[in-house]
């Protein structure tokens, strides 16, 4: 009869029990301040968080605190202004998310060709990006001031509105004033990183294709945007995440005025939680926005797979 190597390897190890869990449990125990750390400031709010869905917390009510089961997804089943803050922020996150990919992309292939400066340039694009929201909300609500501001007169003297008036308060226009500050504050995400995924391209393809004579949209249709679709595809993720949650600009902005003209679902939850301080219900629409959020996610995830695989 024969006797295995692992046999023979735990006959052999005679070290003290004690001593075998230390030594089994020291790769945890040198990411446990990590995990601590994630745990703390991550999950426990995220499951007290949940819990406020399924409870009533009302700060200025001091018999608040029980447990209400699906009472506030009922509530919100037919809160009219719910889903007129659902649909500004589909308005909102895709008209950003397309302008800020598409001048993002413009300028990453312009840096991405050698001149002179170009380390000044990749610089001052990204300052932006450095700007705290709430500055840039406040500047850009100065610029869109009809009184203060050049915006509207430079408008009025385009031809494009009848009289230097205050975009941030016309419900038909009001949008557009939060959406533009977010263009500029957030080209800077996808203009360096399309930068350095162009960067990575092996320039020997380019050589190649203009050899075989392809022009510049062939080689960008064929080289440039097969090896940029895997980034492009969490770029977009990322951002239109980030987005749906970025209620700054609107609060400094616009408030959600006029008349919930520019309020999304981020900053409904705010007006909810910090206004009416009914945190069991602002909670659930949190999970509500949640939930979409990471649908949205696992198909965009797919889809990159899907290109990954595909190449």
């Amino acid at each position: 009869m024969t006797i295995s190597a692992d046999t023979l390897d735990m006959r052999r190890d005679r070290r003290p029990w004690l001593r075998r869990v230390a030594d089994a449990s020291e790769p945890y125990l040198y990411s446990a301040p990590s995990l601590i750390l994630i745990i703390a400031v991550m999950l426990v709010p995220l499951t007290v968080g949940i819990s406020y869905a399924f409870r009533d917390i009302q700060l200025l009510n001091p018999f608040s605190g029980g447990f209400v089961g699906l009472d506030h997804f009922r509530e919100l089943s037919g809160d009219a202004a719910f889903y007129g803050a659902l649909r500004n922020t589909l308005w909102w996150t895709g008209a950003s998310v397309v302008l800020q990919f598409a001048f993002g992309l413009i300028l990453a292939l312009l840096l991405d060709k050698p001149f002179k400066g170009r380390a000044i340039a990749q610089a001052l694009v990204f300052l932006p990006w450095a700007v705290p929201s709430f500055l840039a909300g406040l500047n850009w609500a100065w610029l869109f001031n009809p009184v203060i501001g050049p915006i509207p007169h430079w408008l009025f003297a385009l031809g494009l509105m009848h009289e230097p008036g205050n975009i941030l308060s016309d419900p038909k226009y009001a949008m557009w004033g939060p959406i533009v500050a977010n263009v500029w504050w957030g080209i800077p995400f996808f203009a360096i990183t399309l930068l350095a995924a162009l960067q990575a391209i092996p320039r020997d393809l380019y050589e190649a294709a203009s050899i075989d004579g392809a022009g510049w949209f062939q080689r960008f249709h064929s080289i440039t945007m097969p090896f940029l679709a895997p980034t492009i595809a969490i770029t977009v993720l990322l951002r239109t995440v980030w987005i749906s949650n970025f209620a700054d600009l609107i609060v400094v902005m616009t408030n959600g005025g006029p008349a919930d003209r520019t309020q999304i679902v981020a900053s409904y939850i705010f007006t909810t939680a910090f206004r009416r301080l009914d945190f069991g219900y602002a909670s659930a629409i949190a999970l509500v926005l949640l939930v979409l959020l990471l649908a949205y996610s696992m198909l965009i995830i797919l889809l990159r797979q899907t290109l990954l695989n595909k190449d």
